[in-house]
């Protein structure tokens, strides 16, 4: 079978949540560039109106909705609006999220000093409303018997990453476990859930505080290949396991981090 037949995502409708900017913008160009129909869910009005606007005046298949993933009856009322309009749901990709505040080698980000607010705002955001995200798609996909869910989570929620705060890395090893169990229950239904768990990339999180020199070199330390990801890096990973050619994988949790994970 030839790559484009292999890559091809004509006629699918797929949803991105968070595609306003970084990650999930690049993930949507490149499902829209590959012929799927992209929902762009955000809760940033005026960027996800451009993103939808751009895609459409390259000729690329979009739309877009001002969605509030911490609302969780307006996320699962958003995808099942999309799936009743298009008749089906092939493609989701659970990707909103937000930082976790202060890293565990500051003192503000010591344990005795997280606070319940920080904490409980990072979980029902960056695990909670990916698995209702889950939770809404799954509806629609083992009605139909097929589809396929990316969730991101992070090399922080792989193991223990000082970086990152306690409710970010918590958050996301809750999305890594969450991709491995929904994919034992969804798998009998052709339904394939698969995980992306990046190192450190050039995104506007935590106010873009990756941008600033003395912040990336940090990270860029910690990195074999001695860089962070710019954001188009993420995009083959994420037509893979939205694509034919990733059909026998599911319930996978796959690193994108320049060989971190490695040591």
């Amino acid at each position: 079978m030839r790559a484009e037949k292999l890559f091809d995502l004509t006629g699918q409708i797929a949803i991105v949540t968070g595609a306003a900017s970084g990650l999930g913008l690049a993930i949507a160009e490149v499902l829209a560039e590959n012929g799927a129909h992209v929902a762009l869910f955000d809760i940033n009005t005026e960027g996800v109106a451009a993103l939808a606007a751009r895609l459409k005046g390259e000729g690329l298949s979009a739309e877009e909705a001002v969605v509030d993933v911490s609302d969780l009856s307006a996320l699962r009322s958003a995808v099942d609006a999309v799936a009743s309009r298009h008749g089906r749901l092939d493609i989701v990709i659970a990707n909103a999220g937000i930082s976790g505040g202060p890293n565990v080698r500051t003192d503000a980000g010591a344990i005795e000093n997280v606070g319940d607010e920080l904490w409980n705002r990072v979980l029902h955001i960056n695990l909670t409303s990916v698995f209702a995200t889950i939770q809404a798609s799954a509806r629609h996909m083992k009605a139909q018997r097929s589809g396929r869910i990316v969730a991101i989570a992070s090399i922080a929620g792989l193991r223990g990453d000082p970086m990152t705060g306690y409710a970010y890395a918590s958050s996301k090893g809750g999305v890594a476990n969450l991709v491995r169990q929904a994919s034992w229950e969804l798998a009998p239904y052709n339904v394939l859930v698969n995980g992306i768990a990046p190192g450190p990339f050039r995104t506007n999180i935590a106010g873009g505080r990756i941008r600033e020199p003395e912040v990336e070199k940090a990270f860029a330390d910690t990195v074999p290949l001695g860089r962070i990801a710019e954001v188009e890096e993420i995009k083959g990973l994420a037509l893979l396991l939205s694509a034919p050619c990733s059909s026998f994988m599911t319930g996978a949790v796959i690193p994108i981090d320049g060989g971190t994970t490695a040591i």
